[in-house]
């Protein structure tokens, strides 16, 4: 009697048991059982000797949470709070498979110290190689979804042992993450750097010029995803407004300033200012007439100028009174503060040590070659993580303060030219309005051609969209300037001061898989259940026998 309802019993706890673990599988996998996405691969180049980024692009890993104490040959997923140093280092201590990144799509939403702490991390992984696979992908449903899976995995850790195992075998989901290309990663042997440069001819026999620069080219962790809309679009934006301001002045001849205005944008800034030196090396020692060769009055580099309530003037040498530099200098401070008197004003100085191989700024380019300059930016220090991050995109720039630092430039640069100190006219007369007055929609125009496709190095003279913007700044500078010209330098293959790498984007899989652990609970069930199917066959006349008596007995 007792093996009858104990039978009977089982039979319907497995069969429960069967059909929980059933509906619990159906209801954990989604309509698809498998995504596929694009992924950006961190940069890999070779600066001079120096190796930098990840070596490796291959993924074949399962999906874990960066909270997980268990990283070994998994693949680690972080949000952005969850990129900082120390996470990093311990995924690559731990000799994780692999690295995956999920970026917001609106970074305006984002806290700034979470902004601030993810550029740190980003400046700071970048500096060394690693052949872990990183990748960085952009937020969507799917993969946020698989970010909160893997993350509940990881805190149930916390919780009893009872619950873990259960939660492991029954319910868990695991998640694999896939990189198939075996194509080996190869560097890029065509690699060209391309510089803009264009002139506004100056009155009168052979007058002095001013060269007003600009790099154009990003950087950030991940090549694909790097922007660079303060680091350097704003700077190219505020030269691009300089050349549509002074051509509408030039194009009187009673206008015309006794000074050239040579402009230039170039490429290869942010690695070491490659475009800028090959330039000066083509325009100065191989040239047989330049601009560059005699009468230089000075260089105005612009970088980073599209936040920050502080502008700072970056120089090799302290100008001394009387040059033109100094003068032009004087117009700034007066400038500032007649008409902007909360931006805070200041003076950085930094020598120029030929020791070093990397340069802080464009303008100790032409401070090698004796031509006098200086850089103007809101950023202080030159290695500040501002200046290189896939978090530099349009939502962190203020058009105000756009247009504030274009306005003092502009200012500061008429009043020089057309010595209207001298003339008496006030500090804080206006040189630029009505038609040629700065407005806010043109500078966003103009900023959003900019951040339209990312701007990397390795990227500009191979993709379409980024060739489409070179050839997009270069018609601007037809529309409005004289003797331009497009300088293309092809990196030498033999013996390169840089190198860049292939395969900075991979297209990436994720599959949902029940773990092995579910895969031998279910087994075991399935087989528990057959052997009493098989056990009730095998005794079916006894257990028919005591039914019977059991009926009897209860009719008695």
């Amino acid at each position: 009697m007792w093996g009858i309802n104990m039978t009977l019993r089982t039979s319907k706890v497995a069969a429960l048991l069967l059909l929980s673990v059933h509906l619990l599988h159906a209801s954990a996998l989604p309509a698809a059982s498998s995504y596929g996405f694009n992924a950006y691969r961190m940069q890999q180049y070779n600066l001079h000797q120096d190796k930098h980024g990840c070596r490796g692009a291959i993924v074949v890993a399962e999906a874990r949470s960066a909270a997980d104490t268990v990283l070994t040959r998994r693949c680690v997923i972080m949000k952005l709070p969850d990129f900082t140093t120390e996470r990093y280092l311990e995924a690559k201590n731990q000799n994780a498979a692999a690295l995956l990144i999920l970026l917001p799509q609106n970074l305006s939403s984002v806290p700034e110290d979470i902004v601030q702490g993810f550029m740190v991390a980003e400046s700071q992984v970048l500096q060394k190689e690693t052949l872990m696979p990183v990748y960085v992908v952009p937020e969507d449903d799917q993969l946020l979804c698989m970010y909160e899976e893997v993350s509940q995995a990881a805190a149930t850790k916390s919780a009893s042992v009872l619950v873990r195992v259960l939660r492991s075998i029954i319910t868990a989901t695991a998640f694999q993450i896939l990189v198939s290309n075996n194509s080996p990663i190869k560097p890029i042997t065509d690699t060209t750097i391309i510089t803009l440069e264009g002139v506004l001819p100056g009155a009168g026999e052979d007058p002095p010029t001013i060269v007003i620069t600009a790099h154009y080219d990003t950087f950030g962790l991940a090549p694909g995803l790097a922007y660079g809309a303060d680091s350097n679009g704003s700077g190219v934006t505020i030269l691009l407004e300089l050349v549509r301001l002074f051509h509408h002045l030039y194009s009187d001849p009673r206008n015309q300033a006794p000074y050239h205005l040579l402009f230039s944008l170039t490429g290869g800034g942010k690695y070491n200012f490659l475009g800028t030196k090959r330039w000066l090396e083509e325009n100065m020692d191989h040239a047989e007439s330049s601009l560059l060769h005699d009468n230089v009055a000075f260089v105005i580099c612009l970088d980073s100028l599209g936040t920050g309530d502080e502008l700072f003037l970056h120089v090799s040498r302290p100008p001394r009174p009387g040059t033109p530099q100094y003068s032009f200098i004087q117009q700034l401070e007066q400038i500032i503060s007649a008409r902007f008197p909360w931006v805070r004003f200041g003076t950085v100085h930094k020598k120029i040590n030929l020791q070093e191989t990397n340069v802080a700024w464009e303008h100790e380019r032409y401070g090698m070659k004796h031509i006098p300059g200086f850089t103007l930016s809101h950023i202080e220090n030159p290695k500040s993580e501002l200046r290189g991050s896939i978090l530099d995109t349009i939502a962190q720039v203020d058009i105000r303060k756009l247009k504030w630092n274009a306005v003092i430039v502009a200012e500061s640069l008429a009043r020089f030219m057309y010595n209207l100190s001298d003339k008496g006219s006030a500090k804080d007369m206006q040189v630029f309005k009505g038609s040629l007055d700065i407005q806010d929609s043109h500078l966003s125009a103009l900023m959003s051609m900019m951040t339209s496709v990312p701007r990397a190095a390795q990227l500009l003279d191979r993709e379409p969209g980024q060739l489409l913007l070179i050839s997009s700044l270069e018609q601007e500078f037809k529309h409005y300037l004289k003797q331009v010209h497009r300088h293309t330098f092809h990196l030498d293959r033999r013996d390169p001061e840089i190198t860049f790498f292939d395969q900075m984007s991979q297209p990436m899989m994720m599959y949902r898989v029940k773990p092995a652990a579910f895969d031998l609970f279910l087994g075991g069930c399935i087989a528990g259940y057959l052997g009493m199917v098989y056990y009730a066959i095998q005794n079916f006349g006894n257990i028919y026998t005591k039914l019977k008596t059991t009926m009897k007995a209860k009719h008695q």
